[in-house]
């Protein structure tokens, strides 16, 4: 999970109950500051896809106990949604989930002058990444190396059928 370790963590514990009672799962949370507000945001997911009702009904759930937990010490807007068909991939549990699945890969260092790298997600071991690019090589790198890993779900022969 992304942001601020002990914030994130005591929220989680706060939240999965709920989530897991809504039949959700927790895919993310981030703990952020933009400009001068700062935003908790909570990602969940379940099986056949996250509906608004969703994000509302956790919203709702989750609000009370937060308040009188009380783990956050400055104001924020909460905000509770999907994480969205091109999520960033952060865990473990998430890259094993979506081996076989397209990924889009920025690096924080570039391989011969190229930092994005597209694909299929061909394995994840020991924090090890291996995509197969579209020439048929494959690239491994640590998930320490790539600034983010995302699905992608983007195909212009999808719009360019219509």
């Amino acid at each position: 999970m992304a942001g601020k370790g002990n914030t994130v963590s005591r929220v989680y514990e706060i939240v999965a109950p709920y989530a897991k009672e809504l039949g959700l799962d927790i895919w993310d949370i981030r703990f952020v500051k933009e400009g001068t507000d700062w935003y908790l945001r909570i990602f969940i997911d379940k099986d056949g896809g996250v509906s608004i009702d969703d994000c509302v009904d956790l919203t709702h759930a989750i609000t009370k106990p937060l308040d009188e937990a009380d783990p956050i010490s400055q104001s924020y807007l909460l905000e509770v949604s999907s994480p969205g068909v091109e999520r960033e991939l952060i865990t473990g549990a998430h890259f094993e989930k979506y081996i076989g699945a397209r990924v889009m890969m920025r690096l924080i260092r570039p391989i011969e002058k190229v930092r994005d790298f597209n694909g299929v997600l061909k394995a994840y071991d020991d924090g090890n990444i291996t995509v197969e690019l579209p020439d048929g090589n494959e690239l491994t790198v640590s998930k320490k190396e790539a600034s983010y890993v995302k699905l992608d779900d983007f195909d212009i022969n999808d719009f360019l059928k219509n």
